[in-house]
């Protein structure tokens, strides 16, 4: 298995990184030809998904629908930090994604990209890139 950390710096409370072609560089240069690439984000308030790269209005409107179902401030709210909304959205996002490699690639369709989500930012935060079987 081939492991990669990657930093990453965000520069909004809420946002979504494409992080595709960095994940595709771990792919090639693990030399996988069939296997799975894991994608994980070690954070309690961002996490990775897969959606629509080609238009932008997407990246928007997935971070509009989160605000909208998951607004930053609530008075039921008791964490302390006053982050709380990001802790929900990260839960509902997730925090990894799996990917099957074949013949060497990524089997993404033809819209889709990997992107970082941050629900807490602007911060420096780190994802993990894993290939194997």
């Amino acid at each position: 298995m081939v492991t990669k950390t990657f930093e990453i710096s965000t520069g909004g409370r809420d946002q979504m990184l494409d992080i595709t072609d960095k994940v595709r560089r771990v792919v090639a240069d693990s030399g996988e030809k069939d296997g799975m690439a894991f994608v994980y984000v070690p954070h309690t308030t961002a996490g990775v998904t897969i959606n629509e790269n080609a238009d932008p209005d997407v990246v928007h409107d997935v971070l509009a629908a989160l605000d909208r179902a998951v607004p930053w401030r609530q008075d039921f709210y008791e964490h302390s930090e006053g982050n709380s909304a990001a802790h929900v959205k990260s839960s509902m996002v997730g925090c990894s994604a799996a990917v099957p490699i074949v013949d060497g690639k990524l089997t993404l369709g033809t819209w889709q990209a990997i992107f970082f989500c941050e629900f807490d930012g602007p911060r420096t935060r780190k994802f993990i890139v894993s290939v194997g079987r």
